[in-house]
């Protein structure tokens, strides 16, 4: 019989053994693909998206960026405009057929009539703009008629939908240019993918006085040819009439790239991500895999021994257990590739529940996903398999001679022990080397050295601590079970790199929960202690989003009763020369000399509340330090949007806070000095005092002082606190809901080793049960067996996991995050989750032992 018979018939005979393994290459394949799959579609869905919104030349201001880096709004609450006159002007160029003048604003709020902010919670914009024929490329009136004068608006059938909102509803649109109250009188459907945005019409004299506040202005002018000339030359026609230096144009193709760039780059991050997870659920995977391929050539040494006595080569052994290895990969990395389909499909879905509707008509498969997902799949398996398949290669015909099993897989190697312990022992100084540098880059590269090199050298001294660790673990568990305690100790230490290898599996998900776990912790603990150390003020106000404040919101918090004062915490791009003429551009901090109550910053010379007062200014120490600088120089600052001032140093500061190093401020009057109030920054925060034993009172005239604009939210001290810790905790849990494949893929590889196990010891399991050993009592002891492994494979993981995320946590203090907080509930409940792991994946293994006929058991060979 040829080889690759005895590999199929082999393969076939033990289908049954390979379903678990097969189902690690599945699961990692599928995520591989889906991955793949998915970011294509957005792609491919985006990229229509612009191409369909696109004319042949776009015009728009000169500093304005892609659709996608716009959508994040005007500091100013006002996007960059263009004269409207450059219509005419463009529509006089040869070649052009139309220009169509677009008002739109990312800036707004949209409240319905029970005071319900309508616009998306999931990042999405909102966007007001005004209705034209250009919108009919990618919208279709669906119900009732677009706007017609100040008083009516149509917004887009998804809000419609999400909201409960119909044709004669009352809307209000608020924006920096004050409150207008309109009537829905119609709806428009997307007839492609709305990107999740809230999308409403106003008619074009309204959009521009309410929007741009100016009924001669534009955001951007939209050029269709008259077919004349290329996009190119158009292009270059319509720059030589208006001006190519003053204004940015983009041909059709321009305008797509720049977008589609823009837009890969996001999910560019998010792809490698999603891979990262799933490498390392294939890593994972791949102790699943020597554990199976080890265990089933040891339980066929007999049968390999026979094969080597009647003449079978060791290279024929080792390519028979490697085809196993390839129809394994194929096979299962063929049903992945199907997997990952369904799962791209299930997670267009999920973005449509969140607002994004994806198509499957835009679904793409790219020739590359299945080639990558099963090649990948394959190489993995085939990879796995090849040290069982080298020591499968090594049984001598004598085998056939004695009982199975195999010396060389129930010691553990001294020399890759001692591999292991040199490899932990150099990852353990490179993780504590993080604390021995003020190098970020340098801390980084000592962390990235030591994950990789702790990780390593456990997985290969795992075996060795086999005794010691799960010797400890049973005499705490275990013995108290007595007799069945002491057969399942034994189990667990009969093969040594067996247990090794499927705990590492379960401790490499559990280290990166801890770890991880550890550094959330800590951030949310230094954000906490640098809210009590460096904020004075007792409330801080912000809007949804993270949009900028509105002019009405910000004067209803000036009007409130009971306050003390408010701040007012801008941001304003300006270029900063000093004496020696070097010049550095930075985003300066701009509020009134309050400031320095509400956030109190380490003044290392000068007076902070001077610096916000007029003609004044504050730099970071370090700054200072470097160029040499004293209290009392002046500088020459150019602020954007506005015209150039000399200033006084006042303050040398550094805010020892999670956001930044340090940080460069002026003072809000001396900006309006130099600013026109229509290019003024608007305030990102603002900052509230209540007057002495009138927190509560203040508290409630706040609240119903901005009941009219539901974008904002007030928080006190202790609630802010808890938005920074939502925060990371909705990271975290996303996290730790992608390392769950890399943990349930850990959990198959115990299940598997339990029922290959199980299948090992069928004789002897046979005998316990001849003598007296019940069903219950047999169930019981591998039941206790898998949980020791899964608490050895969550000690060890729990010890990296801490080590990780205490290194972790160094670095980030040279950001300012300085508290380590170890989160003990957490490291309780991986152990407690642990051990139900291991009674979950015992049950089938116990139940099928249990069932076993004693005398076929008896019998077997």
């Amino acid at each position: 019989m040829s080889v690759a018979k005895t590999s199929l018939r082999n393969f076939f005979a033990h289908k049954g053994r390979m379903v678990l393994a097969g189902m690690a290459v599945v699961l990692s394949v599928a995520f591989v693909c889906g991955t793949l799959v998915f970011t294509a579609t957005m792609t491919t869905t985006f990229d229509k998206l612009f191409a369909e919104s696109a004319s042949n030349v776009m015009v728009s201001p000169a500093d304005s960026g892609s659709d996608v880096e716009a959508s994040e709004g005007s500091r100013t609450g006002r996007p960059d405009t263009l004269p409207a006159s450059l219509v005419e002007e463009i529509k006089q160029v040869d070649g052009v057929a139309e220009a169509t003048g677009l008002a739109d604003s990312a800036n707004v709020v949209i409240v319905d009539s029970d005071n319900e902010n309508v616009g998306p919670t999931t990042g999405a914009p909102t966007v007001a703009l005004n209705w034209s024929d250009l919108e009919l490329r990618s919208m279709e009136v669906t119900e009732g008629s677009p706007p017609s004068g100040s008083s009516e608006a149509m917004i887009d059938a998804d809000t419609a939908n999400k909201h409960d909102l119909t044709v004669g509803d009352e809307l209000r649109i608020l924006s920096a240019t004050g409150d207008l109250p309109v009537t829905i009188s119609g709806i428009a459907t997307f007839q492609i993918t709305n990107p999740g945005a809230a999308i409403v019409y106003l008619d074009l004299p309204t959009a521009q006085e309410h929007l741009l506040g100016a009924r001669d202005v534009f955001t951007r002018i939209y050029v269709d040819s008259d077919g004349q000339f290329s996009d190119e030359e158009l292009r270059d026609r319509v720059a030589a009439a208006i001006g190519e230096d003053d204004y940015r144009l983009l041909t059709e193709a321009e305008f797509v790239e720049e977008n589609q760039n823009a837009f890969a780059e996001v999910m560019g991050v998010i792809q490698w991500v999603l891979l990262g997870f799933a490498g390392i659920s294939l890593l994972v995977g791949i102790f699943l895999i020597v554990n199976t391929f080890s265990m089933l050539v040891a339980q066929r040494t007999r049968e390999i021994g026979l094969m080597r006595a009647i003449g079978a080569g060791r290279r024929q052994i080792n390519r028979s257990v490697l085809i196993e290895a390839l129809l394994l990969g194929v096979v299962g990395s063929v049903i992945g590739f199907g997997a990952g389909i369904g799962l791209a499909v299930g997670l267009m879905a999920l973005m449509s529940t969140l607002g994004m509707n994806l198509s499957t008509d835009d679904l793409t498969i790219g020739w590359n996903v299945p080639v990558i997902g099963i090649v990948l799949g394959t190489l993995v398996t085939m990879l796995a398999a090849y040290i069982p398949a080298r020591r499968a290669g090594r049984i001598t015909p004598m085998a056939a001679l004695r009982d199975a099993g195999m010396p060389g897989d129930i010691r553990a190697g001294r020399v890759r022990a001692g591999i292991g312990i040199v490899l932990t022992l150099i990852g353990a100084a490179a993780l504590a080397a993080t604390t021995t540098t003020d190098e970020a880059a340098t801390a980084g590269g000592y962390l990235g050295l030591g994950i990789v090199l702790s990780l390593i050298g456990l997985i290969l001294a795992a075996p060795i601590l086999v005794g010691l660790v799960v010797r400890g673990l049973s005499f705490v568990l275990l013995r108290v079970f007595g007799p069945i305690g002491r057969l399942a100790e034994r189990n667990a230490l009969r093969n040594p790199r067996r247990t090794g290898a499927t705990a590492s599996a379960l401790m490499i998900g559990l280290a990166l929960v801890a770890g991880l776990s550890v550094v959330g912790s800590s951030m949310v603990a230094s954000a906490s202690e640098e809210i009590d150390n460096t904020v004075g003020a007792d409330y801080i106000i912000m809007s949804s989003n993270w949009m900028p404040v509105l002019p009405e919101a910000t004067a209803a918090v000036h009007d409130t009763d009971h306050l003390a004062h408010v701040t007012e915490l801008r941001q304003i791009e300006a270029e900063v020369t000093f004496a020696d003429g070097e010049s550095t551009e930075r985003t300066l901090s701009v509020a009134p000399p309050t400031f320095a109550q509400d956030l109190r910053a380490s003044v290392a010379e000068g007076d902070l509340a001077q610096a916000y007062g007029p003609g004044g200014m504050a730099i970071g120490t370090a700054y200072a330090e470097q160029h040499g600088l004293s209290i009392g120089d002046q500088v020459d600052v150019s602020f954007q949007g506005g015209d150039s001032a000399r200033l006084t140093l006042r303050a040398f500061v550094e805010f020892d806070d999670t956001m930044e190093s340090e940080t460069w401020s002026v003072g809000l009057e001396t900006v309006r000095e130099h600013v026109p109030e229509e290019d003024l920054p608007l305030p990102m925060v603002l900052f509230a005092k209540a007057e002495n034993g009138m927190q509560d009172e203040a508290r409630a005239a706040l609240d119903a002082a901005l009941e009219p604009y539901p974008q904002m939210e007030v928080r006190d001290q202790a609630e802010y606190k808890e938005l920074i810790e939502g925060q990371v905790g909705q990271l975290l849990n996303m996290v730790y809901g992608l390392l769950a494949l890399a943990i349930i893929v850990a959990i198959l590889g115990v299940v598997n080793t339990l029922a290959l196990s199980v299948v090992e010891r069928t004789r002897e399991i046979g005998l316990m049960r001849a003598i007296g050993l019940s069903r219950l009592q047999l169930r019981r002891m591998i039941r206790l067996e898998s949980v020791v492994i899964a608490l050895f494979g969550a000690l060890l993981g729990v010890g990296l996991g801490l080590a990780w995320g205490a290194a972790g946590q160094q670095l980030l203090a040279m950001e300012g995050m300085k508290v380590l907080e170890i989160p003990w509930g957490t490291i309780i409940g991986v152990f407690v989750g642990a051990a139900l792991v291991g009674l979950l994946a015992a049950l089938m293994p116990a139940f099928r032992a249990g069932r076993m006929n004693v005398l076929n058991a008896i019998a077997t060979e």
